[in-house]
């Protein structure tokens, strides 16, 4: 049976936006959306493919990107690397970027013809894959357009904001990143600040997810203590296979089992391979024994996918969100049976973000 797939992690509104330079919105829309250029457009997502994958829905990041040319990712393919991360960026800078991808994330939906629809609970999510309708879950990762006081969250909120990560890699007001860095450990830097712990109970108040996918490990443990949630990584994957900062120690895993929390298991091939190079060059099974060895350290109840589609270099066997029939095959061979697969491929998202937002 092929089952659904409800994903942790994309980055489609961050490529729209950057597509937005050299059109007009309503031409990014129609190419998106559509389909009506010849051949596929780039990246790893659009809703054509989005249907011919089998993708029923997931978390769509607002994400406020670095300078261009800040970062030198060419460097993630040495034997060791540590990527300097750019400064923290302003609010006031950040707030129109955040409200230009949701703007983008809702035409997409309004455009979509009934094919898309935005979910703030977890009925809604299983009616869409009922109808086969992709449910949409507006999440921010890295929470520079929130203001120290708060009161751009409550109008996030409003909005259908339902997860947010404190932090991408950088630093923000609210906590310290966890670097781009390999191999190392990610108990590198402080933790939360004053304002990050208000905004760690602001929102567990609203039954907003808190993302530790970008923490480091002292803001993870923060966050364990402060939050009456279950702890939640919606794209990381397991440090003792890829010593890669952006992983999770075995403390930090059993952390999320203890909480009944779940960890979206994370394609991105640098995060995936015991060297720590981004190549797209990267056996699917390599991301599978991730899989394995999460399951066999947390149960098998607490383990979901976070691709990092168009975010990241996921391995060429899959290639865009398209080609999720060979992750499902990847599964077959592993010797995964219907049961499993439900559970990895959709169940886990429902139940925990049941469980972190109410009925």
């Amino acid at each position: 049976m092929r089952q659904p797939i409800f994903d942790g992690h994309n980055d489609l509104l961050l490529r729209l936006m950057m597509r937005c330079e050299n059109a007009s919105t309503q031409q990014v829309i129609d190419r998106c959306v559509s389909g009506a250029t010849k051949g596929k457009p780039d990246g790893h997502i659009d809703l054509p493919r989005m249907l011919a994958g089998g993708f029923c829905g997931g978390l769509f990041a607002v994400f406020i990107p670095p300078p261009i040319g800040s970062l030198s990712f060419e460097k993630m393919g040495d034997n060791g690397y540590s990527i300097p991360m750019p400064p923290p960026i302003d609010y006031t800078d950040a707030l129109p970027v955040a409200m230009t991808q949701i703007a983008l994330l809702l035409q997409l939906i309004e455009r979509s013809d009934g094919q898309m629809r935005l979910c703030t609970n977890k009925l809604a999510i299983q009616n869409c894959i009922d109808e086969s309708v992709i449910a949409v879950v507006l999440h921010m990762e890295g929470a520079e357009a929130i203001d120290k006081d708060l009161q751009s969250l409550e109008v996030f909120h409003a909005a259908g904001l339902k997860s947010l990560g404190p932090v991408w890699s950088r630093n923000t007001v609210f906590a310290d990143g966890v670097p781009l860095a390999f191999p190392t450990s990610p108990d590198i830097g402080g933790g939360l600040t004053e304002a990050g712990r208000r905004l760690i109970k602001a929102c567990n108040q609203k039954r907003i997810l808190v993302d530790l996918s970008h923490l480091n490990e002292a803001g993870f443990w923060q966050v364990a203590n402060l939050s009456d949630a279950p702890l939640v990584a919606t794209h990381s994957n397991a440090w003792t296979m890829c010593n890669s900062a952006r992983n999770l120690t075995d403390k930090q895993l059993d952390a999320i089992r203890d909480s009944d929390g779940v960890v979206g298991m994370n394609l991105a091939t640098c995060f995936i391979r015991s060297d720590g190079k981004m190549s797209g060059d990267t056996e699917l099974r390599a991301f599978v024994e991730h899989i394995d060895y999460t399951m066999n350290r947390i149960g098998d109840t607490r383990v979901a996918l976070g691709s990092d589609f168009d975010g990241a270099v996921i391995p060429n066997a899959i290639g865009d969100i398209g080609g999720l029939d060979a992750l499902r095959a990847a599964f077959e061979q592993q010797g995964y049976d219907n049961e499993l697969q439900q559970r990895l491929c959709f169940e886990n998202w429902l139940n925990v973000l049941e469980r972190t937002w109410g009925s």
